[in-house]
């Protein structure tokens, strides 16, 4: 009688493996909320761009850019690379007036 009540007192002290489990289990779930508090944090000290449309038009700039860059190195006709560096420059001047880099 004593060893059962010894044994049911071990009981009461020792977790079984379902029990650590439900630590383990408990444990991540907090590091997830955790980690996602921290990225909320994150972001909203560094507010994203969401405009689609401005977003879309600052790429279509500089791909404009790209494109008329490398004409730009590749054209030897002093009259096209004159209207090139025009062109550069009125996206430059877009870019800039959007906020955006060239590159």
């Amino acid at each position: 009688m004593v060893e059962a009540a010894s044994d049911a007192a071990t009981k009461g002290k020792r977790m079984g493996d379902a029990g650590e489990g439900l630590i383990d289990a408990q444990n991540r779930i907090q590091e997830r909320i955790d980690e996602r508090e921290e990225e909320r944090a994150r972001r909203a000290s560094h507010p994203a761009d969401h405009d689609p449309e401005r977003l879309r038009h600052i790429e279509s700039l500089r791909l404009a850019y790209t494109e008329l860059s490398r004409q730009f190195q590749a054209t030897t006709h002093i009259t096209r690379r004159q209207q090139l560096t025009s062109a550069l420059t009125e996206l430059e001047r877009q870019l800039k007036a959007l906020g955006a880099r060239t590159h």
